[in-house]
């Protein structure tokens, strides 16, 4: 028998992993690897490539629910490749995921599939929600950090990209983004 090995994820630095933690304590979970990072992606997630480079055979990775893993079906895919390549498996505290068996795959497989489906319709709600503020003239983006007129008015009086850039705490980049806008 191996280890099992636990991962919790929360997306934002302000939510709170103590829910996750308490239940894979629970499991039985004798390593509990946590991040706050985004579940849209698995760049950036090294508490989660630890976990997966750290599997051996006969291990388990337990999570509370799949979207604590991925909110993709491809990167969903991919880990479970990578937790079956090291003859591991995944289980799920709160769903019946267990992929030792054929049920807990084909399990796995639907709720992957609604979770990504979950993110796509919150992309469009959110997408939705801003056409409207801005057909509504509520939304106009974050305000610009940069005073145009400042970058202008240097470079009339004659002062250089890189000084204007330095003196305004910006990249040449935007003084020429500025400049060049201006003609």
């Amino acid at each position: 028998m191996g280890t099992n090995i636990g991962y919790a994820r929360v997306s934002a630095t302000d939510q709170n992993l103590s829910l996750q933690v308490a239940a894979l304590t629970a499991a039985g979970c004798s390593v509990i690897r946590t991040e706050k990072r985004s579940g849209t992606t698995t760049t950036g997630r090294t508490e989660l490539a630890t976990v997966l480079e750290f599997l051996r055979a006969g291990d388990t990775l337990s999570v509370t629910r799949i979207d604590r893993l991925a909110r993709s079906m491809g990167d969903l895919q991919d880990i479970v490749r990578a937790i079956r390549a090291k003859g591991a498996s995944l289980r799920a505290t709160e769903q019946p995921i267990d992929t030792s068996t054929a049920a807990g795959k084909a399990f796995l497989d639907m709720l992957g599939v609604f979770a990504e489906f979950e993110t796509n319709l919150r992309r469009e709600r959110q997408a939705e929600g801003i056409a409207q503020a801005k057909a509504a003239g509520v939304y106009k983006g974050r305000p610009p950090s940069i005073q145009a007129e400042q970058v202008k008015t240097l470079h009339t009086a004659g002062t250089g990209a890189t000084a204007i850039a330095e003196q305004l705490g910006i990249s040449r980049a935007s003084v020429y983004r500025i400049l060049g806008a201006a003609n």
